[in-house]
């Protein structure tokens, strides 16, 4: 069976400007590792449930202007890691393509859905509870996922359903992204060689 992204897919990405170096490791065959050194702690936090609920691996350094905020850090992490998904799935054939979670944690209750498209589309449904998670500011998420979607090629819906805990309605959704994507990038011995499109094709336009 040919691939363009044989078995394990892995991506390599370095990213590179004026406000941010940026360098991504990704295996979507592996077994839900991390390592993160990116100044961001509670970003790494998020991204270590990403990693493990998506039984992927992953390794992120960054170094950015965080003496400013950590704006340019959070949302160059998220098209960093968008690239790395577009490059380690390549023409997407046998995958699942789609993928749903919803996952809880006590009060807070979350539902992820992902169509690796290759058309960038985000929905984003998170009001938090409050406007910072410690130092982090609540607002940055939605940066970061829209990056990701613009450089993975991805329609992504995010919609916290309840929750009156801001650190909880994080990690459902971060959980939640990691089982979605899970689902939609496994691959499918029925779907062989296959692009699962009428089109032909996953790669955007």
């Amino acid at each position: 069976m040919s691939r363009s992204a044989p078995l394990p897919r892995r991506a390599h990405i370095e990213r590179k400007t004026l406000e941010t170096q940026i360098r991504v490791a990704l295996n979507l065959d592996g077994g839900g590792c991390s390592r993160f050194q990116t100044g961001v702690p509670f970003l790494e936090h998020m991204l270590d449930q990403v990693a493990r609920h998506g039984l992927i691996d992953l390794e992120i350094e960054a170094q950015g202007d965080l003496a400013i905020d950590a704006h340019h850090t959070v949302e160059d992490i998220g098209i960093s890691l968008g690239q790395a998904l577009a490059q380690a799935l390549g023409d997407k054939r046998g995958i699942a393509r789609y993928g749903h979670a919803y996952v809880p944690l006590d009060e807070a209750l979350s539902r992820v859905v992902i169509d690796l498209s290759g058309r960038p589309g985000l929905i984003y449904n998170v009001n938090f509870v409050r406007a910072q998670i410690g130092t982090f500011e609540v607002d940055l998420f939605r940066e970061f996922f829209q990056g990701l979607v613009n450089h993975a090629g991805m329609t992504l819906h995010i919609d916290n359903l309840r929750g009156c805990n801001a650190h909880h309605q994080a990690e459902t959704v971060f959980k939640a992204f990691g089982r979605a994507l899970r689902a939609a990038v496994d691959l499918d011995p029925r779907l062989a060689d296959q692009v699962p499109s009428t089109k032909g094709t996953l790669l955007g336009g």
